[in-house]
């Protein structure tokens, strides 16, 4: 029997003028569609006059879930999976229905559209040759700490989600983590109110403990500068000796011929003074 195909499907993230004329088409034809929320997307089928049956997938039901859909997609049905808003697979479950899918040899492919992180960052007036998403912070305190800690150096943008009751709180971790760094805030993107407020960290908590937080935010927050990174880590390389500095290599596995070519880099010198310095 041959096999159905499993289809990423994006959906608007406000505006349904971003709809494409593709999603529409396949989810007419599909024999199902997997959402997150089936009331949610039945409002957005109805506007498109589309009467595909629904079947919920989401983050609390993926474990038995997922297996029904993989025996559906064996038996030649072809089903279109879609989020609540925007491109499914990207801070959602269906990333494990994806990995299912393939393990058992499925076709998956994806009908591409709207992605809030990166309608944000095309607009934010950051830079965008190089970033990173990371989605929502996790609410776990240690987990936070480590991302936070991670991020702290990051120099690529920085895309984050977040909700409107934990805004705040995500601003004031940011900050006391990272320090005051460039950011642009946007909300309710491809909606009436779409916001795009270009501040600062510092800034943007003043104005907050002013203004309540409302509707669905996006946060690019600027990269730290390459230049003032590299300059403090040679300061704390100089503080050590050039043995210490080797063995912090040779310590995790490095050959020392590796580990002093990587201390001469991190030091800005040649590693001829390197190995001069030891030798001497």
């Amino acid at each position: 029997m041959e096999q159905g195909v499993l289809t990423l499907c994006a959906t608007p993230i406000g505006n349904l003028e971003d709809i494409t004329y593709r999603a529409v088409r396949l989810m007419t034809e599909a024999d199902f569609i997997a959402a997150e929320d089936t009331r949610h997307t039945k409002k957005l089928l109805n506007h498109f006059d589309i009467h595909t049956r629904l079947i919920s997938y989401h983050e609390h039901n993926k474990i038995e879930k997922g297996p029904e859909l993989i025996q559906l997609l064996k038996e030649g049905k072809n089903i279109v999976l879609v989020t609540d808003a925007g491109t499914p697979g990207i801070s959602d479950p269906g990333e494990d229905l994806v990995k299912l899918a393939l393990e058992e040899g499925i076709t998956v492919t994806s009908a591409p559209g709207c992605v809030a992180g990166i309608t944000a960052l095309i607009i934010s007036g950051q830079a965008t040759r190089r970033f990173i998403f990371e989605g929502f912070l996790p609410s776990n305190k240690k987990e936070k700490a480590e991302v936070l800690a991670r991020l702290k150096d990051e120099t690529r943008t920085v895309i984050l989600y977040e909700a409107p009751h934990r805004l705040i709180k995500t601003l004031e971790s940011l900050y006391e983590a990272l320090g005051d760094r460039d950011l642009t805030i946007t909300k309710e993107l491809t909606k009436k109110h779409e916001t795009v407020l270009k501040t600062s960290l510092a800034k943007a908590l003043e104005y907050y403990n002013e203004e309540e937080p409302r509707g669905e935010y996006v946060l690019v927050l600027a990269g730290r500068d390459e230049r003032e990174l590299k300059e403090e880590l040679q300061e704390s390389w100089l503080s050590l000796s050039i043995e210490e500095h080797i063995a912090l290599y040779t310590d995790k596995g490095m050959d020392e011929k590796s580990a002093m070519k990587q201390v001469a880099k991190d030091r800005g010198v040649s590693k001829r003074d390197i190995y001069a310095a030891i030798h001497k």
